[in-house]
Parts: C-alpha cells; sequence; structure tokens
C-alpha cells in the first residue's frame, strides 16, 4: 500500500479488507484525508490515506490508501448498477400494474364511491319517508278520533 505505485488495481486491498469506492473511515477507526502525490512515478496524483499513517509517515503498511480518480470510478460504477436495479424495480412494478389491471383498479374505485353515494341518497329517502309516514299516521288518528267523537255526539 504505498502511494509510489503507479498501477491502477481499481479498489485498494488492506490486510483488513477490501476497499471499493470513496473509503470513510480506516479498518483502524481513523478517518481519511486527502492528499497529493508529490513522488515521481505519481506526481500531483491525489490519494486518500489514513490519518493515522499519514502522521505517523507510515509506508507499505495496511492502512487504507487510494487514489482519488480509482475511487471515483468505483463510486460511479456502485451507482450505475445502483440505477439500473432501480430500473428493473420500476420496470417489474410496471409489468405488475399494466393497462388492464390499473383500469379495474381505478374502475373499483369509482364503483366504490357510486356505491357510497347511492347508499347515502337511499338512507336519506328512507328517513325522509319514516318522517313523512309518522306525520300521516298522527293526521290519520287524528282523523279518526274526530270521526269517532261526531259519531258518539250524533
Amino acid at each position: 500500500m504505498t502511494n509510489i505505485s503507479g498501477a491502477s488495481t481499481g479498489s485498494s486491498t488492506t490486510r483488513r479488507g477490501r476497499v471499493v469506492g470513496v473509503p470513510m473511515v480506516c479498518w483502524c477507526g481513523a478517518e481519511i484525508v486527502g492528499k497529493i502525490s508529490k513522488l515521481d512515478p505519481n506526481p500531483y496524483r491525489r490519494y486518500f490515506r489514513c490519518a493515522f499513517a499519514v502522521s505517523n509517515k507510515l509506508m507499505d503498511d495496511n492502512h487504507v490508501f487510494k487514489w482519488v480518480d480509482e475511487a471515483l470510478l468505483n463510486e460511479v460504477d456502485r451507482l450505475r448498477s445502483e440505477a439500473k436495479r432501480l430500473e428493473q424495480m420500476v420496470r417489474e412494478s410496471e409489468i405488475v400494474f399494466d393497462g388492464a389491471e390499473y383500469e379495474k383498479m381505478v374502475f373499483d374505485k369509482v364503483l366504490m364511491k357510486v356505491e357510497e353515494e347511492v347508499f347515502q341518497k337511499v338512507e336519506s329517502v328512507v328517513s325522509e319517508s319514516q318522517r313523512y309516514m309518522k306525520k300521516l299516521m298522527i293526521v290519520g288518528i287524528v282523523v279518526c278520533m274526530i270521526v269517532v267523537g261526531l259519531g258518539n255526539f250524533i
């Protein structure tokens, strides 16, 4: 893991594990710092390095080292595969909700709404009819009482 190497591996490997993409923290818990190479094989090439290894000027150790360009390419590849995965999920959901099934779902919602409206109208008509029937019964009873009263009076 030296920053002298000019080889491009795509990901750095440490004895503690493989680092893919932009490293966030070293296996030792130290944060990662950005540095610029000043050595001849890679002059002015940017890299990520473990802050502990930088502060102790460690070379050829097992702390994180990764070229910035390789890390960014790894990130682009990761995002590309994530985008493909999401596109596949969208395609699968479109298959599930094809035209006929979508129309059925909309039809069911409209039917449910219409049924609710009809039920409410029927309930209001029934309650109005009941009130009207009560009024008619009261009028009928009053008329009967008057007829019986007049019949007894005559």
